[in-house]
């Protein structure tokens, strides 16, 4: 992969990815530890025509980024737990109404003000729940600098093609870490565009009907084409609707498209999988040092393996139920109570092999923390 070379914090690498996807439009409110992202934004948009707005809130933020969005703007927010918890509101009515547009959350210590300097993991099942009402959604993430860049430029073609929020989940160490990323040359990584209606003006325009292939082509908000956009239930011109065979309609495409994609979606990367008695699941910073632990058992010759989720949401559970059908012993590897464990003792044959090796103080789980969990397992030294 040829470009430029830059030593860079997680939030610029995030940066660094939206400005290569073709971000247009960023609202948002300054949070720690997410801050770095709307600095460099406010900076790089202005000097390539793009628009840069702070706003009063974050739930102006999201309110900012859905308009933008129907105008044709790719769009992006960030903030961190609790600018996520005003936002939720905004996201559930951007999935409804099927706007494209991006979520970065680099994640603290909470509940509420938390921990706002310190490491934690504990929004995983905020941003699949968060929202109230029946409904999917996308949530990636990353370990290092690179699969930031890659993960952020994901979100953006999942979005457009899906006509979705999707939910970028980093956390502190991620975003405040410095390492080395290379920047892909312009047409390297493949960009999806957002797919314009071929509907003339003057001709009846369905903004809510689906092609053959699940996807809506859009037409920009105050262009050739008036529409009626709602966060209730409608019908496919846009308009209110409590007509029980629309609503069941609606649900049940606003969940398809997402779910029945589901083996479309998943990104991970594997170490030692194949042969792996004991194998860890972690994601985000976690992975890192779970990483670290396996290299070392390995050199001494023992059968240990890493699967790293880059998708946390749809859930992968064919992957994981596949990548664990010969471990004797699964150890996932997080910073929180247990929130992706769980779904990976939903995922696998024998959930009594899964054990949980976490921090939930704000600190950074570390090889020591993960190796005293296996000694409980093993029984014995390492």
């Amino acid at each position: 992969m040829g470009g430029n070379l830059k030593f860079v914090q997680g939030n610029e690498a995030c940066v660094e990815g939206a400005l290569y996807a073709g971000l247009d439009f960023f609202a948002g409110y300054p949070i720690t530890p997410s801050t770095e992202i709307a600095e460099l934004l406010a900076s790089r948009l202005p000097k390539t025509g793009a628009k840069f707005i702070q706003m009063e809130d974050e739930i102006a933020s999201i309110c900012a980024l859905i308009g933008a969005s129907l105008t044709g703007c790719k769009v992006m927010t960030a903030t961190s737990g609790p600018g996520f918890s005003l936002i939720q509101e905004g996201l559930g009515y951007a999935i409804m109404a099927e706007i494209p547009c991006v979520i970065v959350n680099v994640q603290r210590g909470g509940p509420s003000t938390g921990i706002p300097t310190r490491v934690h993991q504990g929004d995983v099942n905020q941003a699949r729940w968060g929202t109230h009402g029946d409904h999917a959604i996308v949530a990636l993430t990353a370990s290092n600098h690179q699969d930031v860049f890659a993960m952020t430029v994901e979100a953006f073609n999942i979005a457009e093609t899906y006509r979705t929020p999707v939910v970028l989940l980093f956390d502190e160490v991620i975003g405040h870490m410095r390492e080395r990323l290379v920047l892909p040359e312009h047409g390297e990584i493949a960009m999806v565009e957002r797919l314009k209606t071929s509907v003339k003006e003057g001709v009846d325009y369905h903004p809510y009907l689906p092609r053959e292939d699940g996807r809506l082509p859009m037409s920009d908000f105050g262009g050739v084409h008036r529409y009626n956009v709602t966060g209730l239930y409608h019908d496919m011109w846009g308009f209110p609707s409590d007509d029980s065979d629309v609503v069941d309609g609606l649900l049940r495409h606003l969940m398809d498209k997402i779910e029945n994609q589901a083996a479309h979606f998943p990104k991970y990367r594997e170490f030692y999988t194949e042969d792996a008695d004991c194998l860890f699941i972690s994601y985000g910073s976690a992975a890192r040092s779970a990483r670290h632990v396996v290299e070392r058992r390995r050199r001494l010759g023992e059968r240990f393996g890493l699967l790293e989720l880059q998708t946390l949401w749809p859930f992968p559970h064919d992957i994981v139920k596949e990548k664990t059908a010969g471990a004797r012993y699964i150890v996932v590897v997080e910073m929180n109570t247990g929130q992706i464990c769980q779904s990976v003792r939903l995922a696998v044959s024998r959930p009594e092999r899964v054990f949980l090796a976490n921090r939930i103080d704000g600190v950074l789980i570390t090889p020591t923390d993960i190796q005293r969990v296996i000694r409980l397992i093993y029984g014995k030294g390492f």
